[in-house]
């Protein structure tokens, strides 16, 4: 589904991304971790072409994402995006949050963007708030909100950069059971993650990176195998956030 090939990026001088591969095949689940810094949420933003690329390749479903053909917008119609800090409508009530694209990109009707939205919201555990404005929520209940305007375009694939970091402790796992039900359906998913215990749970593989590579990609018995050969850098990392 998602092919990540030879990708390299720069900021003026700087390399954020040195020569990353790797893939997400269809209804895999990759969480991406590493220390701050190490390029994750920049490589994911590749994949959606939010972040351009000067080397290498990208091909979702097909399409290639760095050729100046594709039509972009159409791209990421099919690739739901959930960020950190939510990116809601704050002047837009619930219901008109998911509603909008519905019906100005994929070109729904009024009723039938209503109908799906309800479903999704009812799926988050949030269809009594639909007429509320994102300000009036908990930051767990806009992120709910935001996966289910994500899943609203009927994406091929969800992107999730770093989806729990902005929230409150006693909010994660309200989202995190979300992306877990979402996983268990067979969604393609790409996460940009510390939260090694979803890593654990749904990932069939966890990629690490540092200093903009890609040091490890590995299958998640692996990479959490304390007898397994892992890099230095990935040992370190893991026994920082792994719970003593």
């Amino acid at each position: 589904m998602i092919e990540i090939k030879h990708v390299s990026k720069w900021y003026g001088s700087f390399q954020v991304l040195a020569d990353c591969s790797t893939s997400v095949a269809t209804g895999e689940v990759v969480v991406v971790c590493g220390p701050s810094g190490s390029g994750k949420s920049t490589l994911i933003k590749t994949v959606n072409a939010l972040e351009p690329f000067q080397e290498g390749e990208i091909v979702v479903d097909g399409i290639s994402v760095g050729d100046a053909k594709t039509d972009l917008p159409k791209l990421r119609s099919k690739v739901g995006m959930v960020f950190q800090h939510f990116e809601l409508f704050p002047h837009l009530s619930v219901m008109d949050n998911l509603t909008l694209a519905q019906v100005k990109v994929l070109g729904r009707g009024k009723d039938e963007a209503v109908e799906r939205a309800r479903k999704l919201l009812d799926r988050v555990g949030l269809k009594a708030q639909q007429e509320k404005f994102p300000g009036q929520l908990s930051g767990g209940q806009q992120q709910r909100v935001a996966i289910a305007r994500a899943l609203s375009m009927d994406p091929i694939a969800m992107l999730f950069d770093e989806p729990t970091s902005a929230l409150d402790p006693e909010m994660v796992n309200e989202v995190l059971d979300v992306m877990v039900d979402l996983a268990k359906e067979g969604m393609t998913m790409m996460v940009v993650t510390h939260e090694m215990g979803f890593a654990r749970k749904v990932a069939h593989r966890v990629v690490f990176m540092d200093g903009g590579r890609i040091v490890e990609d590995t299958d998640k018995e692996a990479f959490f195998d304390p007898s397994a050969q892992r890099s230095e850098r990935a040992r370190h990392f893991l026994s920082k956030i792994l719970p003593h």
